[in-house]
Parts: C-alpha cells; structure tokens; sequence
C-alpha cells in the first residue's frame, strides 16, 4: 500500500507582509485542501512597522497553518529571534533554529540553517560560518547508513548551482550565491533545497547526487529559489508540492531519475575548493537554553544547567549534554518538544505530561540530556531519577494511588520512564504483577522477576533492546527483546480490565485531545504537585 504524501507550501521572503501570505495561503487551501506545513526562506520580518506583526504575536491573528521560519539574514532583524534553539514566536508560527535537523512525526526529515554566510569570527548573530556547516554535516553522517535528506533550507542560494543547468535569469550563479551552502547541499544531498534572497523565482532542473557508472544510482535534488511576497511583477513566491518521507519510499521508486535530470552543478567545484579539510571541527558550544519559564507560580528562573540562578556567583562550568544525532521530540532543548506539558525541571532530568496519557495524571521522566536508555545514564542523572521516582510515590500516595512505572528500549531514540498511578481501591501490587506475567505468557513474552534492589545496568548492555517493569513496592520484571515486541504492551496490560478497566486507551493515539485541554491538565498538575516538587526547594 502507497503511503499518502504530505502536501507542504514553501515561501520565499515575506518581509512582514504577513496578511497577504496568510490570505494567499486561505485562497489556495479553501480550493485545493488542506496542506500540513508551511515553511519560510528568506527575510520573514522586513523593515515596515510592527504593528501587523503584533496582531499575530498577541493572538489577534493567526496563521492558518503550522508555519516553520528562518532566523534573521541582518542585524535589524536579529531582535525577533531570541532563542538560537528555536521557539514559538506565535500561534502556529515557530522559528527553528540558527541549524538543526526538524524530523516530523511522519519521518520527514528538514535540516535548515539561518542567515548569510560569514567568514569572519566573531560570526555576526546573523550569520553561519564554516564551523557551523561542518558540524551540521557531520551530525547527520554519523547516522547510520545515511541516505541524503527530505528538504534543506537556507536563505541563500547556494554558489554555481546554475552549472549544467537552466538559466538562472538576471542572477549570476558564478559570483552569487554561498559556496558553504554547495558544499552542505553536496553532502546532505536534499530531495528538495529551497533558497530566497534574489527576489526572483528559479526552479532549477533536477540534478544527480551520484556519478554514472561509478556509483550506484541516488536520488535526484530540485532546487527551487522563491520570489519575495507581493512582488509587483508577480514572481512565484509560493510553491506547493507533495512529498512522501525518503525513510517510506521504496529504494527503486526513490532513485528513479527525472527525464530532464542533470550533472551535479556543485561537484569539481567543492572538490576543487577541498571544503571539508578547509572547515575547522567546531568548539564544544555553550550548554543549550531550555525552555524554563513554564511554571507562572514558579517566582525565579533557572539557568541552563537547571540550577537557581540565586546560587554561587562561581557556577561549576555545565557539563556537555549528550546530543541526539538528529532532531528529538524529548530533549528539551529541541524545538520539537511539548513544551507545554513540561511540569518540572531538574538539574539532570524533567517531568512531563504523557502525550494521550492513561489518565489526567499519567507522567514521564525524562533526561534532559540525550539518553536512549536508563542503563545508558550517568550517576548524576540515575540520582536524579531516583529522586523523581521517590517523589512521585510520595506525590501518588497522598491522592490515595500507587505509581506503575515502565521502560521500553524498543523502537525508541530517547528514554522514556513511564508513570502510571493506579488507585489503591483499583488491586493490589500483586493483582498488577499477575496481569503482567499473565499477559506476558499469553504472548509469549518472557518476563522475569528480579532481585528488588537490583540494577538494571546490570543486566543489559548498553544498546540492548529491553522491556521493564517497576511496583510500587520495587520489585521488578524485566525481558530481553531479542526480535519483535508490542509497542503498546506496557499500556495494554495497565488498561485491562485487571487493573484500570480502560482497555480502548490502550494506544495513546487514542486518547490525544487539543492543546488547550493538555495546557489544563498540566497547569493543575503543577499545582497539586508544587508542595512536592524538589526542584522548587531554595
């Protein structure tokens, strides 16, 4: 069965003209349907008045769709982007980042980089630099058998991508254009690469990634330059088109080539450039910000290494976090993350609502940091771990519940630990280890009961795929996923009718409901769990 593409828009520069983007965006949808993501090259403020801005900011207006934008190209701009990392910047309008990697829930993979190029240090605050490059490429080779990317975006052009190719027009590809960015579309070898800048609408035949008769065939990159928004000579600046995630797409039907495909336009150039041996490897960057002012009672902010900014005038310099190889929905510092169902931050680990939780007050502990699995976590964070999970059973206990909690190390990047309350009216703890032994056997899942006080690093490797349990009373089941294993196993035996008699919650797909409602839950939450919240304690 073919798996339906998403349909996306891509935009060149709006600068500020943001109602006659949005209305343009309402007239193509209410005649061809709805599209799932807009995504903005070049200048999204521009030099007029803010005053439109500020009705999308405070709520007034809204964009229509889920929109994702570049960061600033000049200094003027600069002051609408505060978080390099990446925020909202209003309701469904959200900054991605100076560089990263954005991965849908779909599979679709976007790496952006904000700005003009720049050679110089320090780099303006509007810039990329060559570090910056390097250190983007290298993240996404590292992955296993990288293949290329879905989309890439910057705002400039990338230098001689009119070789081989069609005419660019009035632009000359020679001189215009960054040679970082050929050297980027090179290696990440993007099925679409869309630019701006040159107010001028290109679309450039597709080329090849791989050399005839000496490598095997790849696929081919479109590149697609947009005008700027309201041009008066009505250059495209809005362009739409269907795509189905390169990780979906069977292998044949992916690098089938184009009639009309070309030559690389960038390749003797990067070889001859020797770009890669030229590019410095990157100094360790700063700890990343997070999103910390979540809590409207909370009276003082944290810092990026979570501690009390009231503390030692000489912090300790903050440790390295791990960093995910691509773009994760849980490491808090990506602008993939929820953040309004974060209820706690530590120094090591968060809280965070259950997306389509079991019930209102279903949680999970997660490092900040990126950690696949609990046997993967440094003692620091394994002590802060712990003093959730004490924390929750005190926090549970007073409401008259126990807690549940579970890892699966299956088909997950980032460590997940699983809370669940469970009415102490409901059953007992061994009414709940009988139903997972039950079910377990039913399926023909081996789950093993052991020591109370065990560790679990002592039983699993690191990247060893694993299924656990945790009671109320410490006692645990643990089992050794060797092949396939249900992904909703831990869910569907809490959801039986043994334990919380709500066996159609048992995917959490199920049970999503609207932002709002989760902004609810999480805002009581907080409340109820305040008189317990160590990270609160002066």
């Amino acid at each position: 069965m073919a798996e339906k593409p998403l349909r996306l828009l891509a935009c060149g520069d709006v600068e500020g003209k943001f109602d006659v983007l949005f209305n343009r965006v309402r007239t193509i949808q209410k005649k061809s349907g709805n599209f799932d993501l807009l995504l903005c090259v070049g200048n999204f403020f521009g030099s007029t008045p803010d005053a439109e801005w500020e009705e999308y900011k405070t709520g007034i207006k809204k964009a229509p769709i889920q929109t994702y934008v570049l960061g600033a190209n000049n200094q003027e701009t600069v002051k609408y982007f505060q978080d390099v990392d990446g925020c909202e910047l209003a309701e469904n309008i959200t900054y991605l980042g100076r560089k990263g990697v954005f991965i849908g829930s779909s599979g679709l993979q976007i790496v952006y980089l904000s700005g003009t190029e720049s050679l110089n240090e320090p780099v303006p605050g509007y810039s990329f630099s060559p570090k910056d490059v390097f250190s983007l490429r290298t993240t996404l080779w590292s992955t296993s058998q990288f293949k290329g990317v879905d989309i890439l975006l910057t705002s400039p052009w990338p230098k001689y991508v009119g070789n081989f190719g069609n005419s660019s027009g009035e632009v000359d590809t020679k001189k215009c254009g960054s040679a970082l960015i050929s050297s980027l579309a090179t290696g990440l070898k993007p099925r679409y690469h869309f630019a701006a800048l040159e107010k001028t609408y290109y679309e450039r035949l597709p080329y090849r990634n791989h050399i005839i008769l000496q490598e095997n065939a790849q696929h081919a990159t479109r590149f697609i330059a947009l005008a700027n928004v309201g041009n008066p000579e009505k250059k495209k600046y809005l362009y739409a088109f269907s795509i189905v995630p390169m990780k979906l797409m069977d292998v044949a039907e992916l690098v089938k080539q184009p009639p009309d495909v070309t030559e690389n336009p960038y390749r003797k150039f990067v070889k001859q450039a020797s770009l890669g041996k030229q590019i410095p490897a990157p100094e360790e960057d700063s700890a990343c910000q997070f999103f910390f002012d979540l809590n409207e009672k909370q009276g003082r902010k944290r810092s990026s290494t979570g501690r009390d900014s009231k503390s030692s005038p000489h912090p300790k310099q903050p440790r390295k976090l791990p960093q995910p190889p691509g773009p994760c929905w849980f490491c808090l510092a990506s602008p993939e993350v929820e953040k309004h169902l974060v209820v706690s931050i530590g120094t090591h680990c968060y809280l965070a609502l259950a997306k389509g939780g079991l019930s209102d007050d279903h949680v999970l502990i997660l490092p900040i940091g990126h950690y696949q699995s609990v046997v993967e976590l440094s003692a620091e964070v394994v002590e802060e771990v712990e003093q959730y999970k004490a924390t929750l059973r005190r926090f549970f206990k007073s409401q008259g519940k126990r807690c549940i909690l579970f890892e699966r190390n299956y088909k997950s990047h980032h460590l997940q630990l699983q809370v669940i309350p469970v009415p102490l009216s409901r059953c007992a703890t061994d009414d709940i280890k009988d139903a997972f032994i039950t079910q377990a056997q039913e399926q023909q899942i081996e789950l093993l009961e052991i020591p109370e006080h065990s560790d679990i690093k002592q039983i699993a490797q690191p990247g060893a795929a694993y299924f656990y349990v945790e009671l109320d009373t410490g006692e645990k089941l643990f089992h050794r996923i060797k092949k396939n294993f249900p992904l909703q196993f831990g869910r569907e035996v809490l959801a039986s009718e043994a334990i919380l008699n709500i066996p159609d919650k048992s995917d959490w797909r199920q049970c999503q409901i609207s932002k709002e409602e989760e902004e609810t839950l999480a805002r009581h939450f907080r409340k109820d769990f305040e008189p317990f919240d160590f990270t609160l304690d002066d």
